[in-house]
């Protein structure tokens, strides 16, 4: 199994530095949210952040090598986990970082496709194995974690049940939902489906899936279709859903959905802090690292 953990934490952040009419913020709490890196936002004890509880989830995985992609502007994240580029120690995990430079002639980056290849080029030992991917602004359970690390597939996702999702609906509804066949092979990704379709991609057991962004790739396997991915028309950003269809239309049946049903907590805007609050104070009462 593998030990290669690549966190996404370039991102622009946009959503999170918009306004919200909740009252239940602190102004510490929404400078953060305006200035910060969604993952460092101080939703735990004593002010630390959310990338804490992804970090220790996946060590309770087995992973063993972090590697956090990270802005131009994303030195905060070394005052959080380690002030060297490469090998710093955090409880046992081993904190390396990349940078996601953004290409002349824009002014946001280019996408979690661009960020995953320029991170893979400036650790080229990534594409000789396998590694997990995920967001750093959701927490995902040390059980998803543990399951990209033990499938034998040799690419695959977490295939959340769109129903144990403890959002609104409205925001659910905007969910991409994956199509699979009845051996859990990924076969599309449908984007904002008429309602009215919306039952035509249940799964065999009858539910809805989603992804989260949390997938295992094989190093070898989508670096091409990572190099050449193409830009979405209407977000303009390589994303990574165009790379791993990319890559099945010349691999069919080479990446799984992992099934799974349970809640993910995420950091998509202001509004969403105090629900995450709520969710690490009933669950993650104490981080025990050792």
């Amino acid at each position: 199994m593998h030990r290669n953990l690549i966190i996404l934490a370039g991102g622009a952040s946009s959503r999170m530095k918009k306004q919200t009419s909740l009252q239940d913020l602190s102004d510490e709490e929404i400078e953060q949210a305006n200035k910060r890196s969604k993952g460092l936002i101080g939703v735990g004890p004593n002010g630390r952040p959310l990338m804490d509880y992804l970090l220790y989830n996946a060590k309770l995985a087995g992973y063993k090598k972090i590697y956090i992609i990270i802005s131009e502007q994303g030195e905060l994240f070394k005052k959080f986990y380690g002030d060297n580029d490469k090998d710093n120690d955090f409880h046992g995990l081993s904190i390396s970082f990349a940078i996601q430079y953004i290409p002349e002639g824009r002014v946001k980056p280019f996408g979690t496709a661009d960020a995953l290849f320029q991170a893979v080029e400036q650790y080229p030992e990534l594409n000789k194995g396998y590694y997990t991917v995920c967001n750093s602004d959701n927490l995902y359970s040390s059980d998803a974690l543990y399951a990209l690390r033990a499938t034998s597939s040799q690419n695959a996702f977490i295939s959340y049940d769109r129903d144990t999702m403890e959002f609104s609906s409205e925001r659910i509804s905007r969910f991409a939902l994956a199509k699979l066949d009845e051996t859990n092979h990924l076969l599309d990704i449908i984007e904002k489906p008429p309602q009215a379709e919306v039952n035509n991609y249940k799964d065999k057991e009858g539910k809805l899936r989603v992804s989260m962004n949390a997938f295992k790739f094989s190093g070898t396997t989508i670096y091409p279709y990572l190099k050449n991915c193409p830009v979405h028309p209407e977000r303009n950003e390589k994303e990574l859903p165009t790379v791993l269809l990319n890559m099945l239309k010349e691999h069919p049946k080479e990446a799984i959905g992992i099934p799974f049903s349970e809640h993910v907590p995420d950091l998509t805007a202001k509004d969403d802090i105090v629900a995450v609050k709520k969710y690490l104070s009933k669950h993650y009462s104490k981080l025990s690292w050792d």
